[in-house]
């Protein structure tokens, strides 16, 4: 070969190599600044519910896709956890909670714990076994209602929604107690149970209170509802959310998980996970 001709050869081979190891290079180095920038937000969730954690899966699609967001999901079991793993700083966010929920446990542990975004509603109903209608209720029976105070004074009144006792004021924004009963006709007795036995109570008492998670988890058939809570504007503060502490509340980040989570694709899993619609979206509820 000639050899200025092999010369040009060699330089050409030269200057392929070197666009070929720059391009790599580039590349690699935009994937590592990408997964640099890429953002982790540490939920807290409650392990019991499968059904949530299947909606959760789709919301971290959701949030990869759209706001570039890595959910970490940290459960618990024990509804006192996720607050106090959030205060503590191990989490940034958790979602297994209602406002009526926050307000008393924020004057309890003097905390500030607030909201980024709305989830979803559930109502509670009125179950049984013993009963196919609530006018079929034997005078002396008896009732569980959750033992915690705010879902106590849910249950409370659920029941005088029902028309089965009245209490002393009818503003639901009130946190009641067996005290606040200044009517009952049917003479029931009221049996305080922690709010996950409620569904287990069925076996020894005409009706029960049941908050939704838990007749899920226990697998109430719908059948056995007798009743169920009204929804209307005082049912804001049952409203669940994503919460987190005030000091973060205008967090960007934190909000986008609240974003993620506000879609239809989040809602069209709530009705695969809840065919039977007891959860419902309430980022955009009118009541």
């Amino acid at each position: 070969m000639n050899p200025r001709n092999r010369n040009l050869l060699i330089a050409i081979i030269v200057v392929v190599i070197v666009a070929v190891g720059g391009f790599f290079a580039l590349n690699h180095k935009g994937k590592s600044n990408q997964a640099a920038t890429q953002k982790t937000v540490t939920v807290g969730i409650m392990s019991g519910n499968k059904q949530e954690q299947s909606i959760w899966k789709t919301v971290a699609a959701t949030a990869k896709a759209k706001y570039d967001l890595k959910l970490k999901f940290v459960y618990f079991t024990d509804y006192n956890q996720p607050n106090e793993a959030l205060l503590s700083g191990d989490i940034d966010v958790n979602a297994f909670q209602s406002y009526n929920y926050v307000e008393t446990w924020n004057k309890a542990h003097k905390s500030d714990i607030v909201s980024v975004g709305n989830t979803f509603i559930t109502p509670m109903h009125i179950y049984s076994k013993q009963l196919t209608k609530l006018a079929d209720l034997k005078a002396g029976s008896t009732v569980a209602i959750p033992n915690d105070p705010s879902n106590e004074s849910r249950a409370l009144f659920v029941l005088q929604s029902a028309g089965l006792l009245k209490l002393n004021t009818t503003d639901v924004s009130k946190l009641v107690s067996l005290t606040d009963i200044t009517e009952n006709p049917h003479q029931l007795k009221v049996k305080e149970v922690d709010a996950s036995q409620t569904p287990r109570a069925l076996d020894s008492v005409a009706i029960s209170v049941v908050n939704y998670n838990y007749a899920t988890a226990a697998s109430l058939p719908k059948s056995e509802s007798i009743f169920m809570e009204p929804l209307n504007k005082a049912s804001a503060q049952y409203i669940n959310f994503i919460a987190t502490t005030s000091k973060q509340k205008n967090n960007k980040t934190f909000k986008e998980v609240a974003k993620a989570y506000a879609t239809k694709a989040t809602a069209k899993e709530m009705k695969v996970q809840y065919p039977d619609g007891g959860e419902i979206p309430a980022w955009n509820l009118k009541l």
